[in-house]
């Protein structure tokens, strides 16, 4: 049975993020950079997908301001890839988002000037989940990493 937890826990954060992100080196890398958001995702709104018990992906929320949300790091092991599983990730987002007040759920990822195929999906994801590209940011990480920013407005009232 597949579904979608929030935590709380520091702890079960850390252990998720670092098993899921591990095993994901076409997406997420170097090491160090997968132990350093480990521990900032402790700090971050998380909700994590499960097939029965076994944790398959997770999502942490950055809070930017009172109007935004971030999608600060998503990951779901490859062999759930095309599954729902990130539809449902992501419609949590937005959930939480919506029934927090925010206007704006936010996302970065690989722009395709970078030429990488598995961002190719993630890009494509992203837009048929209803964000708007905005604008590229070609030193946001580094020159051979331009930050595409995309935003979808949650129809929240201020």
């Amino acid at each position: 049975m597949l579904y979608i937890k929030m935590t709380e826990s520091p702890d079960e954060k850390t252990a998720i993020t670092l098993k899921i992100m591990h095993s994901l080196p076409a997406w997420f890398s170097p090491p160090e950079s997968i132990e350093k958001h480990a521990i900032t995702h402790r700090d971050y709104p998380f909700f994590i997908a499960y097939d029965n018990d076994a944790p398959i992906g997770f999502i942490a929320l950055k809070i930017h301001n009172q109007y935004t949300a971030d999608i600060y790091n998503m990951g779901i092991l490859e062999q759930y890839h095309r599954q729902g599983i990130g539809r449902q990730l992501v419609e949590s987002a937005e959930r939480y988002g919506s029934d927090n007040g925010f206007l704006y759920l936010t996302v970065k990822t690989l722009d395709s000037s970078a030429e990488y195929e598995p961002y190719n999906r993630t890009r494509a994801f992203y837009v048929k989940m209803g964000f708007t590209p905005l604008e590229v940011f070609t030193t946001f990480w580094n020159e051979e990493n331009p930050c595409l920013f995309l935003v979808k407005y949650l129809g929240v009232k201020v």
